[in-house]
């Protein structure tokens, strides 16, 4: 397992993901493990959210937080080095049970659990919930770039 802390604040998450300023939307890493990851995030209610149109937060931006939660996990993961990009390459079984984040009083909880990986893809589940409700839940998988060693022949 990874010699790294458990918990993370928002700066460090934020080395660990290739998104910049605001775009980095998750404010810490509660817990995570070699399968799961479980983040929290309060910027859904930032008015600067650079997710958010003329009507507001959508519901569905909620998988754009699942995705960053399963980058975070990655690169915990990749501890013998820089983690590989990845593409959100599938969203299967994907529920909204509100329509907007921008409403909701409360936290986001951030929960991805890795069914399956291998060295070029990860298939997680995730849910998204605020004050125990359920906003959002979905199969979601990422097809990772090949690693720099993996380009020579």
């Amino acid at each position: 397992m990874s010699s790294r802390p458990e918990t993370l604040d928002h700066e460090a998450i934020c080395r660990l993901l290739p998104h910049a300023g605001a775009m980095c939307l998750l404010d810490t890493v509660e817990a995570w493990s070699d399968t799961t990851i479980h983040c929290r995030a309060e910027s859904h209610r930032d008015p600067a959210n650079p997710l958010r149109g003329e009507a507001g937060l959508h519901a569905l931006a909620a998988l754009e937080y699942g995705a960053q939660g399963m980058a975070v996990h990655g690169a915990l993961l990749a501890d013998s080095g820089p983690a590989r990009a990845g593409y959100l390459a599938a969203v299967r079984d994907l529920q909204l049970q509100t329509r907007r984040l921008d409403s909701l009083g409360a936290a986001l909880e951030i929960h991805a659990d890795c069914i399956l990986s291998d060295r070029n893809s990860s298939i997680y589940d995730l849910r998204v919930s605020a004050d125990a409700q359920p906003v959002l839940s979905a199969r979601a998988t990422v097809i990772l770039q090949p690693a720099d060693d993996e380009d020579s022949p």
